[in-house]
């Protein structure tokens, strides 16, 4: 029995040397497979030009529209002088309607007929007179008023419109649906990724 025993032991350690002997290499005899593996390919971001919504609303507030120029909108700048100058023509028109009527009444207070010669209103009473000075007045007012909002307006649109072309959009930043098959459950799974990357 003791010699069975050692028998076993002595083939055991023997066969064991060899099924566990390895050749011994060195580093620089090893070779090592690389995986290269390609992260996806992200574009080059302008960096942000914190003083672009500054500069936009200078140059609207120098020349309608040269903010929208500035951020490349230039689409915007027919609407910006469109909304600026048809109160600015209501303005002047009505300014100078306002003048004509006032002088008519003066005319009349200076003692001259209503429907003299020069009379530019001879079938308008004095009344009449008044009550246009006094509604062209308003109109020429609301008017200035229109003016001076819409060119507020065109500096204010040059400004966030400066700050929204600077909005970061792209893939590292997003929110989307996806349908992902269920390989256990051989079925489809609908949900929602959201990336939010550093």
């Amino acid at each position: 029995m003791p010699n069975k025993l050692v028998y076993s032991l002595f083939i055991t350690l023997v066969f064991s040397c060899f099924s566990f002997s390895q050749e011994d290499k060195t580093p620089q005899d090893v070779k090592t497979d690389l995986i290269v593996v390609q992260d996806s390919i992200k574009t080059k971001r302008e960096p942000i030009n914190v003083l672009a919504p500054s500069k936009a609303a200078f140059y609207s507030a120098v020349l309608p529209g040269l903010g929208q120029a500035y951020n490349k909108k230039y689409w915007k700048i027919p609407l910006v002088y469109a909304a600026i100058g048809i109160p600015a023509y209501l303005y002047v028109k009505n300014d100078k309607d306002y003048d004509l009527y006032r002088d008519a009444y003066k005319r009349r207070l200076a003692g001259f007929p209503q429907g003299s010669d020069g009379d530019p209103f001879p079938n308008v009473s004095d009344d009449g007179l008044i009550r246009a000075q006094q509604q062209l007045r308003r109109n020429k007012e609301l008017a200035l008023l229109i003016t001076i909002g819409m060119y507020a307006l065109n500096i204010i649109d040059a400004n966030v419109d400066a700050h929204l072309l600077q909005f970061n959009v792209d893939e590292d930043l997003s929110f989307r649906p996806h349908v992902k098959y269920n390989q256990m459950e051989n079925t489809t799974d609908l949900g929602i990724t959201l990336n939010f990357k550093f």
